[in-house]
């Protein structure tokens, strides 16, 4: 879905997306993340270049400091977080639009399946532990992710169309 409205906003609205930062070997068909060994993570996090992480199957994630970066001159940042962090950061994250992509336990099964990185048993783990995180916050916006990715990824484009305005671009000098 970030894919998605990244490729539909195409620089027409000021919102930056964020890459993560992930312990796992680039794949195909997925997201466009920057692989890291475990200790090239290590040493990122130990010189304090990542805004945030957590750990989940076995892999480490995290969002690098540039996102402060972006905040900081006025972009809005999207970014591909985790529940369990929201949840233990929530006070932190006072300022985020926290959206819950989700979708049918069996159509979750069903991609997961596809993806074939994963066995039967890691698939039921990663089903419970997306039943065991449900965000709570008054802002919260889900959006069902069980229908065609274009579609959901619509959603997402629109939503992010209407919490920023449009960019306008000036010529410099002028």
């Amino acid at each position: 879905m970030l894919q998605y409205a990244r490729r539909r906003l195409d620089g027409s609205r000021p919102v930056a997306f964020a890459h993560r930062y992930i312990t796992r070997p680039c794949g195909e068909h997925i997201e466009n993340y920057v692989a890291l060994s475990r200790k090239e993570f290590a040493l990122r996090r130990q010189h304090r270049l990542l805004a945030f992480g957590w750990t989940a199957f076995g892999f480490r994630y995290g969002v690098g400091i540039e996102s402060r970066t972006w905040l900081v001159s006025g972009l809005p940042v999207a970014v591909d977080g985790s529940r369990a962090y929201f949840a233990a950061n929530r006070a932190m994250l006072r300022e985020t639009l926290p959206v819950l992509i989700t979708a049918s336990e069996d159509e979750l099964r069903r991609r997961l399946m596809a993806r074939r990185r994963d066995d039967a048993r890691a698939i039921e783990q990663r089903l419970k532990r997306a039943r065991k995180f449900e965000p709570q916050h008054p802002a919260l916006i889900t959006i069902d992710n069980s229908v065609p990715p274009e579609r959901a990824g619509e959603c997402f484009a629109h939503l992010l169309m209407r919490q920023v305005p449009v960019m306008k671009c000036e010529p410099r000098g002028q």
